[in-house]
């Protein structure tokens, strides 16, 4: 049980301040915060000298008793004290906010900004303000819905829906935040148990063959560094995150392994040693820096238009971005007869499931079932 007792407070006046000191710690049922102590905003004289004084201590004394009464009656009423015991009501912006600031230094860039979009719709659509006890059944699926309907200008001249996999990878946000309040008190009913999700659309997945990856290794590009890091993730299968972030330290050879890198993955934060092949490592080799960052300090807005000019002088009409080499890395080692499982320790994947999506970009038994049926059409050859 809570002990909740009276104390005093010596100010620089000739003034006492009145305090509840808790013990143990009690949850503030406003901020969510720990705290042992509840500054009443009330003060008494330390040394009354008349009887005015005196008067204004036993008023003061009245009213903060009254105070410590009132919080022992809620605590029995579980209204307030022990985060177990009680249901807090906080500002759910507030709290979505710092989820997302949480995610700062533990997740990549991308994901960063996909959880900092997902507040931001969130945000438009509770007009920024919605405290934790107002949320019920009905005002999750209102969100749900404005997901669906929403509208950005982002990258686009005219407004336009945004696609469903941007409002089913916010609407997980959204839940996983919901999750998290549960969980902290903030909310009485797990809300998260019964959200619908929005179920993503199948994407293709495009990639380079090896054709086409060796056309680009031949036509030339303005900014070298540009085709040498491209190339680099096509033969490694590295994100772009954890290819400028390669210095020579991570660099290693042995008999036994050959080359490999070994480094700590941005995005899931395993420790891994990755081998690489011999071309990888020349693409290394010819880079100028012998110290720090081996391709140099390089931004992923400096290489977009570069790449995209480098692609149509090759010929390629294919969609590609920079994963799309690290695409193309785990489709042609399934092509090449690398089982998946070991695709998927390459590519650091934490379940197998998330590297099947490359076999259904190249099902080898519906390409060889395609080629079973021949027949001999004059004329056709």
């Amino acid at each position: 049980m809570i002990k909740v007792t009276l104390r005093k407070k010596k100010l620089k006046s000739e003034k006492e301040s009145l305090y509840l000191d808790y013990y143990p710690e009690i949850i503030n049922p406003t901020t969510g915060a720990k705290t042992r102590r509840e500054f009443l905003d009330l003060h008494v004289y330390i040394n009354p000298k008349n009887q005015e004084e005196r008067k204004y201590n036993q008023e003061a004394f009245e009213v903060a008793n009254l105070v410590k009464s009132k919080r022992e009656l809620q605590i029995r009423n579980k209204e307030f004290g022990f985060k177990e015991n009680i249901n807090l009501n906080v500002d759910f912006v507030n709290f979505y906010q710092t989820i997302v600031d949480e995610y700062y230094n533990k997740t990549s860039l991308s994901n960063y900004n996909t959880w900092k979009a997902s507040l931001n719709h969130f945000i438009n659509f509770s007009n920024g303000i919605i405290m934790s006890s107002q949320l019920d059944t009905t005002y999750i699926n209102r969100y749900r819905n404005y997901l669906l309907q929403v509208k950005t200008t982002r990258n686009a001249k005219e407004p336009k829906r945004i696609s469903i996999n941007t409002a089913s990878s916010y609407y997980k946000n959204f839940i996983y935040v919901l999750k998290q309040a549960y969980k902290r008190n903030f909310i009485s009913i797990n809300l998260a148990e019964d959200a619908k999700y929005i179920k993503e659309e199948e994407t293709h997945r495009e990639y380079l063959t090896e054709e086409e990856l060796t056309a680009l290794w031949k036509t030339p590009i303005k900014d070298e560094k540009v085709k040498h890091m491209a190339l680099f993730s096509a033969l490694t299968g590295l994100r772009f995150i954890d290819v400028t972030n390669l210095t020579w330290k991570d660099v290693f050879n042995d008999k036994h392994q050959g080359y490999y890198i070994q480094f700590r993955e941005q995005k899931t934060k395993n420790i891994k040693n990755h081998p690489i092949s011999e071309t990888a490592y020349n693409i290394l080799k010819s880079q100028d820096n012998s110290e720090d960052l081996i391709f140099g300090n390089i931004k992923y807005s400096q290489i977009t238009r570069p790449l995209k000019l480098w692609l149509q002088d090759a010929n390629i009409t294919k969609k590609i971005s920079f994963h799309n080499f690290r695409h193309s890395y785990a489709t042609l080692q399934l092509a090449n007869g690398t089982d998946i499982y070991t695709v998927s320790k390459l590519l650091g994947h934490k379940n197998v499931a998330t590297t099947q999506i490359y076999t259904k970009i190249l099902d080898k038994n519906k390409i060889e079932a395609a080629n079973r049926i021949n027949l001999n059409l004059d004329g056709i050859s």
